[in-house]
């Protein structure tokens, strides 16, 4: 009759230990049903669920396997496991699998700790802790540090609504972001990323700049904001905004482009989507003047912006075309997935104002950066408290993933 033993061995790291434990458990044709290592700084901790095929092996093996560590200097514990409690494990298999992302700009016991309830009292269990950010200097968080704690978990939530309620109050409370996502097929093969261009790609909102330069700035600023909070019917707000415009010399436009500022980590974000070979693109209720000149920059695949009315160098105060609004953001979104035959649970989007939620929705990942709290309640994931490299960690890479 076989016997089920868990092994866990800690200590310093030394090589070849995997190896030469291997090895040893070979000789007695041992079966490993589980396997798992972490390193915290250099210290190991190994973990093994074996089988020992026949139960006069068990001693031998644990003989074996106890002389061996300690002589290595490492610390070893032998666990018996019950067949019924072995099952019990095996059927957990088929439990809903979610990862918990949290992010900052520094990480405290105290965040975790909040965090771990929230999941124990849910039902929850926590399978894995992996840190995703690089290793941290010793100094408390700077204005551009990043901290990143991935947990994935199993079971079925008990309040799904009242746990992502607790998380967002946590969130404002330590000034952290929380994650919840469904640890699928698709979290792994994403493909495409649609940003919003004002306030989040750039920091700036450009026809508030704009409007800087004709002398209107306060009135167009004031719709802009209604705009942004879902107070104004966007196509109405941005042909009100554009109306105050009129007559304003073309030069103005290339004035306004020479001081826009990208968003912190969307440089990188940005070389790490092309390395990793996605499609890029910018779906905007802002000006495609200005979209057209970030796609130089950063080398995105396609924009979609509104395009201002100029007659004899200066601007009419009217747009071209159809104006993108929320809605017809979403359908953009929709056409370049289905253009480059991609599913829509591999787009994320990405925006800050209530015109981006259609879009936002519509994605199998989407994101409010830095958003309107109207807007954060409604998406289902938000990132306020780093730059937008830090979607990079809501797609699961680490930092020694993306050097770039």
């Amino acid at each position: 009759m076989s016997e089920i033993i868990l092994i866990n061995i800690s200590g310093q790291d030394k090589p070849g230990l995997t190896a030469s434990l291997m090895g040893i458990l070979a000789e007695y044709n041992v079966g490993v049903l589980d396997i798992g290592q972490a390193m915290i700084h250099d210290t190991l901790s190994l973990g093994m669920l074996l089988e020992i095929p026949d139960q006069e092996k068990l001693s031998p093996v644990l003989k074996d396997v106890l002389f061996h560590v300690h002589h290595l200097g490492m610390q070893v514990r032998f666990t018996p496991i019950s067949p019924e409690r072995y099952q019990e494990w095996v059927k957990g298999a088929g439990k809903p699998r979610y990862v918990v992302t949290l992010l900052g700009r520094r990480i405290t016991a105290a965040h975790i700790a909040e965090i771990a309830r929230v999941i124990s009292s849910n039902g929850l269990n926590i399978e894995d802790i992996l840190r995703l950010s690089g290793r941290a200097p010793l100094h408390k968080g700077s204005e551009t540090s990043r901290a990143c704690v991935e947990l994935t978990v199993r079971g079925y939530p008990l309040d799904y609504d009242a746990m992502k309620e607790r998380f967002m109050e946590i969130s404002q409370e330590y000034g952290v972001d929380i994650s919840f996502q469904e640890d699928n097929i698709y979290r792994r093969n994403r493909r495409l990323v649609v940003f919003d261009m004002d306030s989040t790609l750039i920091q700036q909102e450009v026809i508030d700049e704009i409007a800087r330069e004709a002398g209107v700035y306060e009135e167009v600023s004031a719709v802009t904001e209604q705009a942004m909070r879902g107070e104004l019917d966007f196509k109405e707000s941005l042909k009100r905004r554009v109306a105050l415009l009129e007559g304003l010399d073309v030069s103005i436009l290339e004035k306004v482009a020479a001081r826009l500022q990208l968003t912190e980590g969307a440089e990188r974000l940005l070389r790490n989507l092309r390395t990793f070979g996605f499609k890029t693109a910018v779906i905007s209720g802002g000006f495609s003047y200005f979209g057209k000149r970030l796609q130089e920059t950063l080398g995105l695949d396609y924009v979609h912006a509104n395009e201002l009315e100029i007659r004899d160098g200066k601007l009419t105060g009217r747009v071209v075309g159809e104006i993108i609004d929320g809605q017809r953001k979403a359908e953009l979104l929709k056409e370049i997935a289905k253009k480059e035959q991609i599913s829509l649970e591999q787009v994320i989007a990405v925006g800050d104002g209530a015109n981006d939620l259609p879009m936002l929705r519509v994605a199998g990942l989407g994101i409010a950066f830095h958003a309107k709290p109207l807007v954060k309640r409604s998406a289902r994931q938000s990132i306020s408290t780093l730059g937008l490299d830090g979607i990079l960690y809501l797609m699961g890479y680490k930092d020694t993933d993306t050097p770039a």
